[in-house]
């Protein structure tokens, strides 16, 4: 369409176009990504027909991802849920009876109360995905209606999603931080902001325009190249942002803490860094510098397969900006190390200066005082009732307050042993597990047999609802919600322009559950009721509406942003320059990590399964193995539908390997082959990407394929596919966080018939899946005891 098309319908939130009603709004749920981009909605007779980015909306500037533009597909797909269903048969039969949500929830109050009567509440479980807008609702589910701690992730081994790196920047700056692209402002790339565009930006662990993670949207950083910003990828993958990057750094899996060490390493010795700010704001740089002075660039080119003069010429280039931002990624939390890596990466931006400047990295809190998350509600619990949540193993999540959920492998462990206390429910919003965030998806799947009621909230029926679940319940998706989001700015609006079936959003799902069971903990009737309610209540006095009437029809809304905070008096509660923490500086020596028995300082730790770590393993797998390679495609385990765009344009799991490692293995450019360690098999197709190197191969996540059998032993070819069969649940940092999902061992080898007659899905749902070789250390199979 014309800009004049656009420029006649400025600040309307809905118009007719012809038979169409357009709405201007969020998209902000499943099936899709954090960042809630600015849509405009093409309705006729009540069903959507056409998803369009807005061009007027700042944050993504009308720019979409393909997972938005093809969002009818999936919102119109006949194989979505829409009724209530209890299971009929026996679970993974996939045998179903259609009840009425009244009867849904019914059910659902004899279990819960049942359930405080024998055990207590805190045996119930909840789980979501990724954080999207079921990230206030389910964990206020858990704590104010069935008055249970333990919310979780989906079984996400070592909480290993963005919540290393938020403790990290927690514990050391007493906020978050996030790199400056302008985002904060409603007048984007405008300097009368006081914004500057970086001269550099660090992308660090993550393919930013691919996965669009952590709110951030990964064409921000592209609008800045366009500026002039020059870029350093860090990626064990020639990505396109790598490719036109100053420095490319081919980092092996799981060494990034040795190599932002190195980079702290050049910046001090070479006099590089920030001598004011260090002096006025930083706590512990001498004890840094002393920590990082043996991790020359030679000694970390060698642990992590870079050239030395790289690791200096990039440490150099960041060093020197003004101004210098570093956004990063999933992969540094997917280490064992993770909280020490982010602690050092931390520490770059730290000591260059770049705090809080312009241009460089920002704290950054959420619009309006309005911090909901996985924390709301929990203030609802009683003391006694706080302190049972699962994870008091980790001081630093479950005391110190740097966690707000229950740890995920200890729910796990509490299922498999009844300690410290039995989980008799399980409850699960839009997650997958078994398919995508479970880190030992068969282990997994022998322990959710044993919950007496599971309770799934999807879009489709997955193989998770098959195999466990007593009650599924239809999901509503972004164009079905009336709701508010806010994860760091703007605030904005989800309006609800169609239904589908039955389906209920997760703000009127928690409702209705809620008031069954602590009508006192929801005073209000519906989604807008609470809505109204966050306003009120959950927000400041800045906010520039009070309703959601109002607030649908202004879109969204930013707040008042000021730079050097530190400087100003702004972050502390009593008013004082400085940061929120107890030195009132950046905590390069982390006061906060050293008071709960946890090294202070960043160090690097060879990972657990890894060719210097494990010699003799090495032999029979000499690969490293990376997983959870984004694609355009898909977000996670969704969009895998028969029939959509997303199919058609990747039809099948891949897995990459260098040109040399795949002759090597006797395997070409599209071959089905085998992909195995110590824990167990998937097969995936190969793609040749001559970037990698010889020693690496990278491995899809979250593949299932719902136009295969849905009923055991096949659930959807769930675990045929399945990378998650080769990494390790309850492995974790010394903190709780972090999980070796970024490095584990590997060999590759041709499918054959012979070597395919017993398929993942059998060996799993049927032969008592791979290796039961306990370590009673940590609960994961003996490192060397073979699958069979």
């Amino acid at each position: 369409m014309s800009n004049d098309y656009y420029e006649s319908h400025r600040g309307e939130w809905q118009w007719q176009d012809g038979e169409y009603t357009v709405t201007r709004t969020t998209a902000w749920s499943g099936p899709g990504c954090h960042d809630g981009c600015g849509v405009l909605y093409y309705t006729k007779d009540g069903k959507l027909e056409k998803v369009e980015g807005d061009p007027d909306n700042p944050f993504n500037q009308g720019a979409l991802c393909m997972r938005c533009l093809e969002m009818p597909e999936f919102v119109n797909n006949p194989t979505r849920l829409g009724h209530p269903m209890k299971r009929a048969g026996e679970r993974g039969e996939n045998r179903w009876e259609r009840v009425s949500w009244e009867e849904a929830l019914d059910l659902i109050e004899e279990k819960v109360r049942a359930i405080w009567k024998d055990y207590g509440p805190e045996s119930i479980v909840c789980h979501i995905g990724t954080g999207r807008n079921n990230c206030d609702q389910i964990p206020y589910l858990c704590y104010a209606a069935f008055g249970s701690p333990n919310f979780s992730m989906g079984y996400l081994a070592g909480d290993s999603c963005f919540c290393p790196r938020s403790a990290s920047m927690a514990s050391q700056n007493g906020d978050f931080m996030i790199a400056d692209c302008s985002q904060q402002f409603e007048k984007r790339y405008d300097e009368s902001t006081g914004w500057r565009c970086p001269e550099v930006i660090v992308n660090w662990g993550c393919n930013a325009v691919v996965s669009n993670s952590d709110n951030f949207f990964g064409g921000w950083i592209v609008d800045c190249m366009q500026r002039g910003s020059k870029m350093i990828t860090i990626d064990p993958s020639l990505t396109w942002l790598a490719s036109r990057s100053a420095y490319w750094l081919r980092v092996r899996p799981g060494t990034d803490a040795a190599l932002a060490m190195a980079m702290l390493n050049v910046i001090i010795s070479e006099d590089l860094y920030d001598h004011d700010f260090v002096a006025k704001w930083c706590y512990g740089f001498d004890e840094l510098a002393e920590r990082v002075r043996d991790w020359t660039p030679e000694r970390a080119a060698e642990v992590c397969w870079v050239e030395a003069e790289d690791i200096v010429g990039a440490a150099r280039l960041y060093a020197q900006a003004d101004p210098a931002a570093i956004q990063w990624g999933l992969k540094l939390d997917q280490t064992t190390n993770a909280t020490a890596t982010a602690c050092a990466v931390n520490s770059l931006w730290a000591i260059t200066g770049n705090v809080d400047n312009p241009g460089g990295n920002i704290i950054i809190r959420n619009a309006f005082d309005q911090n909901l998350s996985y924390g709301y509600g929990y203030h609802l619990l009683p003391p006694e009732v706080q302190a049972k949540r699962l994870g008091a193993e980790f001081p630093l999540m479950s005391r110190a307050g740097y966690s707000s959920s229950a740890h995920a492998d200890s729910v796990l462990k509490a299922i498999e042993t009844g300690e410290p206390y039995p989980i008799r429910m399980v409850w699960m919003t839009s997650t997958n597990p078994i398919a995508n965030m479970g880190a030992d998806a068969p282990r997994l799947f022998r322990a959710l047999k044993s919950v007496d009621f599971v309770v799934v909230n999807d879009l489709f029926m997955t193989p998770t609802a098959i195999a466990f679940a007593d009650l599924v319940l239809p999901a509503a998706m972004s164009p079905e919600r009336n709701s508010q989001r806010c994860w760091w700015v703007p605030n904005r609006t989800l309006t609800k322009v169609t239904q589908y079936e039955e389906c209920v959003s997760d703000d009127d799902l928690v409702t209705m559950v809620g008031k069954r069971l602590h009508p006192e903990n929801f005073p209000w009737d519906d989604n807008v009721g609470w809505i109204n309610h966050i306003f009120e209540h959950e927000t400041n006095d800045e906010l520039p509406y009070k309703s959601f009437e109002e607030a649908q029809k202004v879109v969204w809304s930013y707040p008042a942003f000021t730079y050097l905070k530190h400087e100003k008096g702004l972050l502390r509660p009593d008013g004082q320059p400085g940061f929120n923490t107890p030195s009132g500086r950046i905590e390069l020596y982390n006061t906060n990590l050293m008071l709960w028995g946890y090294d202070p300082l960043p160090d690097f730790k060879e990972p657990s399964c890894s060719p210097v770590s494990s010699p003799e393993l090495a032999e029979k797998y000499p690969l490293v193995l990376t997983t959870g390679a984004r694609s355009f495609e898909f977000f996670h385990s969704e969009h895998r539908q028969e029939g959509t765009t997303s199919r058609e344009l990747h039809p099948d799991p891949l897995f990459e390997m260098s040109p040399a490692a795949a002759e090597a293995a006797g395997i070409s450019e599209g071959d089905w082959a085998w992909i195995e360690n110590q824990r167990g098999r998937c097969r995936q197709k190969l793609h040749v990407n001559p970037s990698l190197d010889d020693r690496v191969v990278r491995a899809e996540h979250g593949w299932w394929f719902p136009e295969t059998e849905g009923a055991e032993p096949n659930l959807y070819g769930v675990f045929d596919s399945n990378i998650n069969n080769l990494t390790p649940q309850c492995e974790n940092g010394d903190t709780g966080f972090g999980a070796p999902y970024a490095n584990q061992l590997c060999r590759v080898y041709p499918c054959t018939e012979e070597n395919s007659r017993v398929l993942p899905g059998e060996q799993v749902t049927r032969r008592g899946g791979y290796s039961k070789v306990i370590d009673e250390s940590n609960g994961d199979v003996k490192v060397g005891a073979i699958y069979g």
